[in-house]
């Protein structure tokens, strides 16, 4: 017997989305009708729509369904553009981003969690989402420039190589701060610099790579 979730999803978008003032309605649409429950085990699909987390393995996790949303809505995509993911996880993100820009490329350091996401995302058609395996602190310097870039993952710093992948006037969503707790960044691009915004407190799993922290820290 197959489960119907889109109850549950339409509830998760109400109570927990649009309810904490996530308004965009790309944002809001492309929630609505992406699978979440697809991008986890079986055993958990029941709890998929739920407001927290779940594991994924490799000590990683799907994103609470707000956080996902908010960093979408942060990104202020008005469609049809060109997005970087950094720690593509089970795929959910991608499959949001997918929804509303023209193309996603999205970067795993995990191989069994790209090679599951490609298959998920395969299953439900989104051709506009590119995935590789390697160091998401180093972007995807050779399909720059972006015009958003989303990190899934909590950084001691903003990763010094993201910023010159934006396009004029992109923006990057990190979270910054220690291993266990980080404030959510938004990082515009601009003719002179840029402009950093501080959004929400947030606890991502660590962004490891050259860029962040490494694997002994923690």
């Amino acid at each position: 017997m197959t489960t119907d979730f889109s109850i549950s999803r339409r509830q998760m978008v109400e109570r927990q989305i649009k309810g904490r003032g996530v308004s965009d309605p790309l944002v809001l649409d492309a929630m609505l009708k992406v699978p979440r429950h697809l991008f986890v085990e079986e055993a958990l699909q029941n709890q998929a729509y739920g407001d927290f987390p779940l594991p994924i393995g490799e000590k990683q996790t799907i994103s609470q369904p707000y956080m996902v949303a908010l960093m979408t809505e942060s990104l202020q995509l008005g469609g049809g553009e060109k997005v970087l993911e950094i720690g593509t996880g089970s795929g959910y993100q991608a499959a949001v981003l997918a929804q509303i820009a023209s193309r996603v490329y999205t970067v795993e350091r995990f191989p069994a969690l790209a090679r599951r996401a490609r298959r998920v995302i395969d299953s439900l058609h989104y051709n506009n989402v590119n995935i590789k395996v390697d160091d998401g602190t180093l972007g995807w310097e050779s399909e720059a420039p972006f015009d958003g870039i989303v990190v899934t993952a909590g950084a001691p710093s903003v990763p010094e190589s993201l910023p010159d992948q934006l396009a004029p006037g992109g923006r990057l969503i990190v979270p910054v701060g220690t291993y266990g707790a980080q404030v959510l960044k938004r990082i515009t691009r601009k003719e002179k610099g840029s402009l950093e915004e501080d959004l929400l407190d947030c606890r991502f799993v660590p962004l490891i790579g050259k860029h962040g922290w490494n694997d002994r820290q923690g």
